[in-house]
């Protein structure tokens, strides 16, 4: 397997903190597509309660907080990504009502029914699509709101180079109106679904990864590792531009029954 063909998850866990660490966004996203994906939801308050799982530094966890004024946790394995996190909320006078924890997606703290949202952009397939969504569903009060960013087929068929790709990176990547009958099958009604536009790749997620590759690359030199790992990164963000009409996020925002 050439190295261009491992999974992201083979990498060391290390490396792939630091270098994620130095761009605002672990995945793609925007702060209108945040905005637009909560927008689906109602009933919030400043009692409610919220959870981001797999955060990441928070990206998109400090656009939810300034659109609503409920209280919010944020879930990732790496305390690296939580110093950074905290330090935002911080710094956005958010301390009060916004923490970042320490910890793992399949392994939650919460009580069941104990929130209002569960909100996860770019992070579910670390556990993938369906267990989360089941998995999940208990910590949700009846009436409260799931909603993810998922990688999702736009097309029923598409270029081997590319399924072989994602396949290999996801196996549980999917067709929208599968992931929409995953959803209805775990006991949520699907509010809303939506793909994020190109930009969220780009400019978002890939064009920012272009300095920080190079400082990288400089801090690492010689280190196979880490050059692979940048290898796998430019040649992902290669596919994204060859293939983009048949992949992309799909948002899919669905309520609890």
């Amino acid at each position: 397997m050439s190295q261009t063909d491992k999974s992201i998850h083979e990498f060391d866990f290390k490396l792939i903190c630091e270098y994620f660490s130095s761009i605002e966004r672990q995945g793609p996203g925007s702060p209108d597509v945040t905005a637009k994906a909560l927008s689906f939801i109602d009933n919030l308050t400043s009692e409610s309660k919220i959870a981001d799982i797999g955060c990441g530094t928070g990206g998109q966890t400090m656009v939810l907080a300034e659109h609503t004024s409920g209280h919010i946790t944020g879930i990732d394995l790496f305390a690296d990504f939580i110093d950074i996190f905290n330090d935002s909320a911080r710094k956005k006078n958010l301390q009060n009502r916004v923490a970042g924890i320490v910890g793992t997606m399949d392994d939650l703290s919460f009580e069941n029914e104990a929130l209002d949202l569960i909100w996860s952009e770019g992070a579910i397939y670390n556990i993938g699509f369906e267990r989360g969504i089941n998995e999940w569903r208990k910590f949700l009060k009846t009436g409260g709101f799931i909603a993810v960013s998922e990688a999702s087929w736009f097309t029923e068929t598409r270029p081997d180079e590319i399924d072989r790709f994602w396949k290999d990176a996801y196996p549980e990547i999917d067709t929208i109106a599968n992931k929409i009958g995953q959803m209805q099958k775990a006991g949520y009604i699907p509010m809303a679904a939506f793909v994020l536009p190109e930009n969220c790749w780009t400019e978002n997620f890939y064009v920012p990864q272009v300095p920080a590759q190079e400082l990288f690359l400089k801090k690492y030199a010689g280190n196979k590792a880490a050059e692979d790992l940048v290898r796998y990164q430019r040649h992902e963000a290669e596919l994204y531009n060859k293939y983009k009409e048949y992949y992309g996020y799909v948002f899919y925002i669905g309520k609890k029954i």
